[in-house]
């Protein structure tokens, strides 16, 4: 385990932005997808006193409970974490009710970021459902509140029916799937990017992504998390392996020049 010492110095070195609401999201984080039982607990542990501190989830992962627990038993102070959950996009009714779920599910009495998972197949159902985001936003249960898997199309119809601009908008992200475009328009509408299956969606065996990982000699994965943290996206790789955590987290320290970011964006398909 590592010293708290440690973990508190590791978390500061973490850049952060600020969110429309308040909310300050480290640019790394966990993801959680299908970590769950014994392996989530554990997962959340071993990050919490590696030193991260941005724990992602969604109702539709069903592993809140396992994760609120963890983060109840890790000691950290609640004030210190960035929660993330997510509604599912086809909860068009008793909205209020799966946030209270995921509140007591993750035993805390606020989110620091409640996405909207997907887009509701109808239009009217996805301002309904924003309408009432906007109001837990409101009344203090969430200080932040955005999307998932929305495209541009999809933000402008919630911002020009509410007047309320998401926060951040969680999509899939890679070298692979670079579009420098797309971020432009996130940030002229002042959006945050948050990106997720940053391996995954990426071809680790790139000859440009494998130059620039043996030039600082680190892994493919390192390259990765810190060139989305130079190019302002968040980044939540998902891992239950306390060596995989503690490599994430490392790479928040990796510098790469000028060189290896365009070698990098030039992978884009």
């Amino acid at each position: 385990m590592t010293s708290p010492e440690t973990s508190s110095a590791q978390s500061a070195n973490i850049p952060t932005f600020s969110l429309r609401g308040g909310a300050k999201i480290p640019l790394l984080g966990l993801g959680t997808w299908e970590l769950s039982s014994d392996e989530g607990y554990d997962a959340v542990r071993d990050a919490l006193d590696i030193g991260y501190r941005h724990i992602d989830t969604a109702t539709n992962y069903k592993n809140e409970s396992v994760l609120g627990r963890a983060l109840k038993h890790s000691g950290v102070e609640r004030e210190d974490l960035f929660l993330t959950s997510k509604l599912p996009g086809n909860t068009t009714e008793r909205v209020r009710e799966v946030l209270e779920q995921s509140l007591t599910s993750l035993e805390t009495d606020y989110l620091d970021l409640w996405l909207l998972h997907w887009p509701p197949l109808e239009k009217e159902d996805a301002q309904r459902v924003w309408d009432e985001m906007i109001s837990a936003q409101t009344e203090g249960l969430v200080k932040s509140i955005g999307v998932s898997n929305h495209d541009e199309e999809q933000l402008d119809a919630l911002i020009n029916a509410t007047a309320v601009t998401p926060a951040l908008n969680q999509i899939p992200w890679s070298p692979s799937q670079h579009d420098p475009q797309k971020l432009v328009e996130h940030t002229q509408r002042g959006i945050v990017v948050s990106g997720y299956s940053p391996f995954k969606g990426a071809n680790l065996d790139a000859t440009a992504l494998q130059e620039v990982a043996q030039r600082h000699d680190v892994s493919p994965q390192q390259v990765i998390v810190r060139w989305h943290i130079d190019r302002g996206v968040v980044v939540i790789p998902k891992s239950s392996n306390p060596t995989r955590l503690a490599a994430n987290m490392s790479a928040v320290s990796l510098t790469l020049s000028d060189d290896d970011l365009a070698l990098i964006d030039g992978l884009a398909q």
